[in-house]
């Protein structure tokens, strides 16, 4: 995940955890559901992934005291210190981010005015028609591939579900290859074994991502998908290039962990035939 600098909203992790939150806030939701929602959807809970969701929920005049409690404890033991410290970051920059920290805790030590107000929402529609299939260069310089398995018009968000799979090849896929291919289960990190599908937002695709991705065709997707119930895990993204980075990170990882095992694109796109329910 990126990093650019040593504010709490300056990296991939808190800006898509912050945009997430005020999404589903400006859509009508509690900040209670949505940070329940948020919480069970993300199982790699960084301390950037708490930091946006107990800003958010300041803002929102709601930050329950377990999470401030939590915030207080990853601040005063200095453990994101540590941890960038192991990522090699500067001596100036951890003086910065210990700076911007202590701020940011007396910050949510003190009580907001007025909750942040609501905003329209203006409709936006879907960057990709359902079943679009996309490529994308890999780090190893191999064509990777994902999947669009559903195109949100109900919502007024516009949102892409996107599948990430194990296409891994020095040519060009081809619909065919998209078809016999196998979803990305991801097992690195904090990983647990777990497909990487995603609702993405159109917000700031054409700006920052649309050089990264080509169409190949479109696959036809027999099951309907809806972002607003829980038929499937997937979470929710501003940030494309997390449909890439955990291929280059799963692909990694396994030189040294060995293949996890994956299943066929087929169960996502396909229902079963009544005869594969006896």
């Amino acid at each position: 995940m990126g990093t650019w600098g040593t504010a709490i909203k300056s990296n991939d992790t808190s800006a898509d955890t912050y945009a997430d939150f005020f999404n589903l806030y400006n859509e009508g939701k509690e900040p209670n559901e949505i940070k329940n929602k948020l919480i069970s959807e993300n199982p790699n809970e960084t301390n950037d992934f708490w930091f946006a969701l107990a800003l958010a929920l300041w803002e929102t005049k709601s930050l329950p005291n377990d999470i401030l409690e939590k915030i207080r404890g990853i601040v005063e033991s200095e453990s994101d210190l540590k941890l960038w410290k192991e990522l090699d970051a500067t001596e100036s920059d951890i003086k910065k981010r210990k700076v911007v920290l202590d701020k940011f805790l007396a910050k949510l030590e003190t009580e907001k005015a007025k909750p942040k107000a609501r905003k329209r929402i203006t409709k936006k529609e879907p960057i990709f028609k359902k079943g679009t299939c996309l490529t994308f260069r890999l780090e190893n310089g191999n064509y990777g591939g994902g999947i669009v398995l559903e195109s949100d018009f109900e919502t007024g968000f516009g949102y892409n579900l996107i599948v990430s799979t194990r296409i891994n090849q020095e040519n060009k896929p081809t619909i065919s290859d998209f078809k016999n291919c196998n979803v990305l289960v991801a097992s690195f990190g904090h990983w647990k074994k777990e497909p990487k599908i995603t609702w993405y937002l159109p917000n700031r695709f054409k700006k920052e991502f649309s050089e990264f991705f080509e169409e190949i065709g479109e696959i036809p997707i027999e099951i309907n998908y809806n972002p607003n119930t829980t038929e499937m895990r997937a979470s929710f993204s501003a940030g494309w290039q997390h449909i890439i980075e955990p291929v280059n990170q799963q692909f990694q990882y396994e030189k040294t962990h060995g293949i996890t095992k994956s299943f066929s694109i087929n169960k996502l796109t396909k229902r079963k035939k009544w005869w594969e329910f006896r």
